[in-house]
């Protein structure tokens, strides 16, 4: 498979995913009613609606500020996915496709309920994480993938990437 197939599976994959985990949890089991959902000693469900950003940073309680976070998401994800197409190597695609993925969830839940839902909750003894979702997990896990891509990947000779016909590079002259 292409680095661009790769990258625009993991964004549908991550997308989808993510939509369809909030929406069973809000609609078909209404978690926010029932809240907590334990499942095991370090994980729960509970909802959290988001209004900021990762970390509830830079919260936003007025229409404007939905409407600006919604486009900022919005813009980042169409020039991550214009760099996912340009790109030959795999794990960047991959990695981009993630992010791009969990932004426009995100972004998704900004328009529909005016936040971001966020329902995992991992904790053990009196440490607690924050709560987040499939998106953010996606995009923190392409995140990681752009470091290593360019710490180690680019200069290590890590494995071959593959051009845009799927053909091996290994970064040798002929």
């Amino acid at each position: 498979m292409t680095p661009t197939r790769l990258g625009l599976a993991a964004l549908a994959t991550t997308l989808v995913l993510d939509q369809v985990s909030k929406v069973g949890l809000i609609q078909g089991y209404d978690l926010p009613m029932r809240e907590p959902l334990v499942l095991g000693p370090f994980v729960t469900f509970t909802g959290v609606w988001n209004r900021g950003i990762s970390y509830g940073l830079f919260q936003q309680h007025s229409e404007l500020g939905r409407w600006l976070l919604a486009g900022l998401s919005a813009v980042a994800a169409v020039a991550l996915t214009v760099w996912l197409l340009r790109t030959h190597k795999r794990l960047l695609a991959v990695s981009l496709g993630l992010i791009a993925g969990g932004a426009i969830g995100n972004a998704a839940d900004r328009l529909a309920y005016g936040a971001v839902f966020d329902f995992v909750h991992l904790h053990a003894g009196s440490y607690s994480w924050y709560v987040f979702n499939l998106a953010d997990a996606a995009i923190v896990a392409g995140v990681v993938g752009l470091v290593y891509d360019s710490l180690v990947a680019d200069g290590a000779g890590v494995g071959p990437s593959s051009n845009a016909n799927g053909q091996a590079v290994t970064g040798k002259p002929d």
